[in-house]
């Protein structure tokens, strides 16, 4: 199975990838194929809305938005984790989400989604917010949502923690590790759920 992962979060060891890499222990030990995408470190320019993708479904901007493209459409399980800013994703993942308008187009005007293969395909998404307010859950989640069903993920979970700012804290989270830990074992079918 071919697990692809998007991290999100500016901050280098920060919640969101401890999350990310604790998710993904049982995952690497079940020797499932995992390729991650750390997207502050990627050059990913915003979507420009010029309407190149209409007619194909393919992006006309050729930058390291290319990788991202094929490995989400090899992709059996697609994890994103980012922190809430403002109630909503990081920048890096909203830019990446925003490139995707390409398999919106060949998906709904082309109508050519991409298939799911023998193993279906389902996703994961990550949040870490430092308010308490559940608003930034549900305003990230959906952004996600139409993400995960754009790139043809029919199904996915959402883990997340609220109140949780300062850089390491998730790890004195009482069922974080655990929690995280828990639904990679989920996502790769080691546990039901």
């Amino acid at each position: 199975m071919k697990v692809v992962v998007f991290n999100g979060s500016p901050r280098t060891g920060g919640n969101v990838e401890t999350l990310l890499w604790e998710m993904l222990r049982p995952v690497e030990y079940a020797g499932h194929d995992v390729v991650k995408f750390n997207l502050n470190e990627m050059n990913i320019k915003p979507c420009q809305d010029c309407g190149g993708c209409e007619e194909t479904g393919d992006c006309v901007i050729k930058d390291d938005m290319v990788q991202v493209s094929e490995a989400i459409r090899a992709a059996d399980r697609l994890v994103l984790g980012s922190p809430i800013f403002f109630f909503g994703l990081s920048a890096q993942a909203k830019t990446m989400i925003d490139r995707c308008q390409s398999f919106w187009c060949e998906k709904y005007v082309l109508k050519r989604p991409i298939p799911g293969g023998p193993e279906g395909r389902k996703g994961l998404l990550i949040l870490v917010g430092g308010m308490k307010k559940e608003v930034g859950i549900a305003c990230s989640g959906e952004t996600a949502k139409a993400f995960f069903r754009t790139v043809s993920v029919p199904q996915h979970e959402t883990v997340s923690f609220l109140g949780i700012d300062r850089k390491g804290a998730i790890c004195g989270h009482e069922t974080a590790l655990d929690d995280v830990y828990r639904a990679g074992r989920r996502l790769v079918g080691l546990e039901g759920g």
